[in-house]
Order: structure tokens, then C-alpha cells, then sequence
């Protein structure tokens, strides 16, 4: 029987990655949709973390519904990493998106360029939320909406309230 690089290197995905979201099918779907490329974190990881930045990266009109509190908006479409060129190299990175796929693909940019301590959210804004943490609308203001993207994806959005346009 021949076994193929990506059936390897899928089965070894999933036994590596040890950062977990809160729902099991939620879960299966984000190992299956992932690349595992980048450091993944929980958000249990990340709350216990101290002296880190967190970064955004959905499009605008998702970050202006609701983002993490202090997160900084680098977005995905139109990412450029000269915006950055300003950050420390070493500084702890968290990137996070609606469920982890376009923060995997900016960690990885980061991660091209030099930055050494990159990670992506796993089950990103998604369970951030679900795990009943606080988001902040474009103002700072304390807001139960999220920008769930789509429908697609917005099941996996089980609190707070949705929003699909802004």
C-alpha cells in the first residue's frame, strides 16, 4: 500500500497540534481545514500569556463589528508586512482571524520574515468568544456582536450575537 507525502503529513498534523477548541466537530473540522503550518494556541494559552501582541487578521468591516480587546488590525486581503517593520522580531506574536485559517496564512508571513515567535488562534475570534471572553467594538465599548463571515462558517459561532454585514 503506498502512502502519500500529504496522507503523512495530514495523520502528523493531527497528532501535533495539541491546541483544542471547546466543541469536538468544531474541532474535527479545524484539523481537517488547517494546515498545522505555525505554532497553533488556545485560548485558554493565550489568556495566561503576559507581554504579547495579538493581531487581527480579517478584513476590516469584520474588526469595526468586534476584535480582542488591545488587538492590533493587520487584516488579510491587503496585508503588508512593511506596516510591521517597526516591531521587535522576537516579540511574542498571537494572530487570530474568525477561525484560524487567514491567521495560519499571515503567521506564516510572519514567520517568512523573520519573526520568531509567531502563533496562530486556534478556533480563532470564533471560540475566543465562545469560551465566553470579552470583544471590543471600534470604539472599545464591550459588544457581544461578531462578524461570523459567513454561514457557512458563522455555526461555529455559538455565543454572542452575529452579524453578517456591517
Amino acid at each position: 500500500m503506498k502512502i502519500t507525502t500529504s496522507v503523512v503529513f495530514l495523520m502528523f498534523s493531527f497528532l501535533v497540534s495539541t491546541a483544542q477548541v471547546e466543541n469536538s466537530a468544531y474541532n474535527l473540522t479545524l484539523k481537517a481545514f488547517l494546515s498545522h503550518s505555525t505554532p497553533e494556541v488556545s485560548v485558554a494559552q493565550v489568556k495566561a500569556l503576559k507581554d504579547f501582541l495579538i493581531m487581527d487578521a480579517r478584513e476590516i468591516n469584520e474588526y469595526e463589528v468586534s476584535h480582542i480587546k488591545n488587538s492590533i488590525y493587520v487584516g488579510y486581503d491587503k496585508f503588508n508586512i512593511e506596516q510591521l517593520k517597526e516591531l521587535n522580531r522576537n516579540q511574542k506574536i498571537v494572530v487570530y482571524c474568525s477561525v484560524g485559517y487567514r491567521s495560519e496564512k499571515i503567521a506564516e508571513k510572519l514567520l517568512q520574515a523573520g519573526f520568531t515567535d509567531v502563533s496562530n488562534l486556534y478556533g480563532g475570534i470564533f471560540e475566543w468568544v465562545n469560551q465566553g471572553n470579552e470583544v471590543v467594538d471600534n470604539k472599545g465599548a464591550k459588544t457581544d456582536k461578531v462578524h461570523a463571515y459567513s454561514s457557512t462558517w458563522g455555526i461555529w459561532l455559538n455565543k454572542g450575537t452575529k452579524v453578517y454585514d456591517k
